[in-house]
């Protein structure tokens, strides 16, 4: 568990918890029946600073990290998962510019994402590239300053609301994994457009859109660090984008258990309140002891990266380099392991608390009035987004053995 939150860290907690109970719960079923995103909010979260909670002072963010991140999505998911959800996809969409960007990209770009001017996505799956990210079809073709993309992407989360988007394309194809690179696209580039909206089980609010790019022309100076390092940039990415889904999962479930527990205390059956009973008590002390470990093992994991993270920005900006250069100065290591064992446990966690909430609510709990139903909905996607479960397995896998 995250003791002696910083000031920072207390600031953005309450606001955003604040935030949350006032403006997201009054609105929440409305727009999950609707599967619609009120675009009012993406004001309202730059107003509050949401947008800039991880990025540097420097470009008009707040100077938080990882962990402030984290607590913001916590706290915001513990209300709505889905109206809230353009905090992290931005973050997410951020994270690859903040690592391999260069001095004068990072000028480009950062300044409006902090200020939520821009929201920035990430576009990396296709139809027949999901778990296999390295499938990829959009290719991405030199041409003089610019390069000519063509391709589809799908499941983009805050796809048409977003405005500045990483897409992963093969810049040659004969080379496979090693020939796939990474670009910023911005809305309104010719030869960019959306496709369909999905129709899903949670998180409705959010928009989850295809990209379509038909002879798209991006500049040459659009390129992420080099050709060939699109693997790099994704792993290293979800490295430091993982933990976010896990603070998402966590609040899920904190949320779902706010809901159920007042509820379990004031029915009454047989006499006495549902909560009074042993069987129903042991099954609460289970779900908020796996919640409560979850949250302690995340913010041990974020509180650790930022130790490495927040300096070498400092030092990338000083020096007018990439973090990701930074970062290999300070320390070699790698948060593959950690961030899909978070990313597994708190997931895990977030569905198997909702489903065992809408189980202790009975009836009421499988009404759509009654909002645990919701939360076990939107819990699902935390254990598919930035990589599926058995994903998060195998690459904890490879690292273990790697290790022994």
């Amino acid at each position: 568990m995250l003791a002696n939150l910083s000031e920072l860290q207390k600031e953005i907690s309450t606001s955003c918890a604040e935030f949350a109970q006032k403006r997201l719960k009054p609105i929440r079923s409305e727009y999950d029946e609707r599967e619609e995103f009120p675009l009012e909010l993406l004001k309202e979260f730059a107003q509050m600073g949401f947008f800039g909670i991880s990025l540097p002072e420097k470009y008009g963010g707040l100077g938080g990290c990882i962990t402030e991140l984290s607590l913001a999505i916590e706290e915001l998911s513990k209300v709505d998962s889905g109206l809230s959800l353009p905090v992290a996809t931005s973050a997410l969409g951020a994270i690859p510019i903040m690592l391999y960007a260069n001095d004068k990209q990072r000028d480009k770009w950062l300044p409006s994402i902090a200020s939520g001017e821009k929201l920035a996505a990430f576009a990396l799956s296709e139809p027949q590239a999901g778990s296999d990210a390295t499938a990829q079809k959009t290719t991405a073709r030199k041409e003089g300053n610019s390069y000519i993309l063509n391709g589809v992407k799908h499941f983009c989360s805050s796809g048409n609301i977003s405005d500045i988007y990483v897409v992963f394309a093969s810049t040659d194809p004969k080379k496979g994994a090693r020939g796939i690179s990474a670009f910023v696209v911005e809305k309104g580039t010719p030869g960019f457009k959306f496709g369909k909206k999905e129709k899903k089980l949670g998180i409705k609010g959010n928009p989850t859109t295809e990209l379509y790019f038909e002879n798209c022309i991006v500049p040459a100076e659009n390129l992420l660090f080099n050709e060939g390092f699109g693997l790099f940039v994704l792993q290293e990415t979800f490295d430091y984008s993982r933990p976010g889904v896990a603070a998402q999962a966590i609040g899920i479930a904190e949320g779902a258990l706010s809901e159920t527990i007042p509820y379990l205390k004031q029915r009454q059956q047989f006499g006495q309140s549902i909560a009074s009973f042993q069987a129903i008590g042991h099954e609460i002390a289970e779900i908020y002891t796996r919640v409560e470990s979850a949250r302690s093992f995340l913010y041990d994991i974020t509180t650790n990266m930022d130790k490495d993270f927040k300096p070498a920005f400092d030092k990338a900006i000083e020096n007018k380099t990439t973090l990701r250069e930074e970062l290999k100065k300070i320390s070699r290591k790698r948060w593959t392991k950690y961030s899909a064992m978070i990313k597994y446990l708190a997931s895990e966690t977030a569905f198997h608390t909702a489903e065992k909430c809408v189980n202790l609510c009975g009836g009421i709990g499988y009404s759509r009035e009654f909002p645990v139903e919701k939360f076990m909905r939107d819990a699902k996607i935390t254990e598919i987004y930035e990589g599926t479960n058995h994903i998060q397995k195998n690459e904890i896998a490879a690292q273990v053995l790697k290790e022994y």
